[in-house]
């Protein structure tokens, strides 16, 4: 009789801790198990991010000396061997651009050391003017922002003579770039299709279209490349009054991340799930912008330049 009176006392303690178990124990390890899993999947994520800035910094990098090779080895003129003489040639036009300023923050949770990029989207001016000079490519930032778009103005110019077939070597082409904060040297090559557009409509005096921009990167032979902060730069387009936010062919997707939770046995897992979107419907839906798709400076100056008056 004793015995059962032991063997009941036990079963009665182990129904006690199976229920303190299930009641504290195990939400306990599930909400901890929860954390490192979002702590995961977001490390994840900011791994990805700094890895893509490492990829355009780099591609900046090749720019700057891709660049530097095309102009030493190149005349200042095309090559079509129908300018004799120098042209003094004058023109003035501008345009507000999209850009993304990045910071690093690190964040301490709990123990955990996190860092995370931080982005946010502005706008800059961007101007060009055209004087007689003797065939100089000149950029000037404020704030100062060291080099970060020689290269996308010399091949915003190198684009805008061969559209025009005018000749600069008697002019200097002067670039002013005005921003509130300090703008990284990845958006410095994302300029450069803006640059050409402006360029262009300096040379041909024709003016911009002010209720548009647009981000892109331009080559020698013009076409528009890809860049990045899309969204960010699309809400800034937007907040500044812009109606048309033109965008490279190569952004017209982007990964959006969404959130997924599995049960497992009472356990919650949180994961991140990647999916490929489109751009323009994303933009034109959340953001409320007018996207059009451009893939050379062609499309960019029949969207960009106001319309000749009947």
């Amino acid at each position: 009789m004793k015995a059962l009176h032991i063997l009941a006392a036990l079963l009665a303690a182990s129904v006690l801790a199976n229920i303190t178990l299930v009641a504290f124990v195990l939400p306990a390890r599930q909400g901890i198990i929860s954390e490192l899993v979002d702590k995961t999947n977001t490390l994840g994520m900011e791994n990805m991010q700094l890895q893509k800035q490492l990829d355009e910094q780099n591609l900046t990098l090749q720019n700057f000396a891709s660049q530097l090779s095309f102009y030493r080895t190149s005349p200042l003129e095309p090559g079509n061997g129908n300018q004799t003489a120098a042209v003094l040639i004058s023109g003035y036009a501008s345009l507000q651009a999209p850009a993304v300023s990045q910071q690093i923050v690190q964040d301490t949770t709990n123990g955990f050391v996190t860092r995370r990029l931080v982005q946010n989207g502005s706008m800059m001016n961007i101007s060009v003017e055209v004087r007689p000079g003797q065939g100089r490519i000149l950029v000037q930032t404020t704030p100062l922002m060291g080099i970060v778009f020689q290269d996308a103005a010399n091949t915003a110019v190198h684009v805008a003579r061969n559209w025009t077939g005018m000749s600069l070597a008697g002019s200097d082409v002067i670039f002013s770039i005005e921003a509130e904060h300090q703008i990284s040297a990845v958006d410095g090559p994302s300029a450069g299709a803006l640059m050409t557009l402006v360029a262009i409509s300096a040379l041909e005096n024709r003016p911009v279209d002010p209720s548009i921009t647009l981000t892109g990167t331009i080559d020698k032979e013009g076409h528009v490349g890809a860049i990045s902060g899309v969204t960010e730069k699309a809400t800034a387009a937007k907040e500044s009054g812009k109606t048309t936010f033109l965008l490279p062919r190569e952004n017209s997707e982007f990964v959006q991340y969404t959130r997924k939770t599995t049960s497992y046995g009472g356990f919650v897992l949180v994961e991140r799930v990647p999916e490929r979107i489109s751009s323009q419907d994303y933009i034109e839906k959340n953001i409320g912008i007018r996207v059009v798709i451009v893939d050379t400076i062609g499309d960019v100056l029949a969207a960009g330049q106001k319309k000749d008056l009947m």
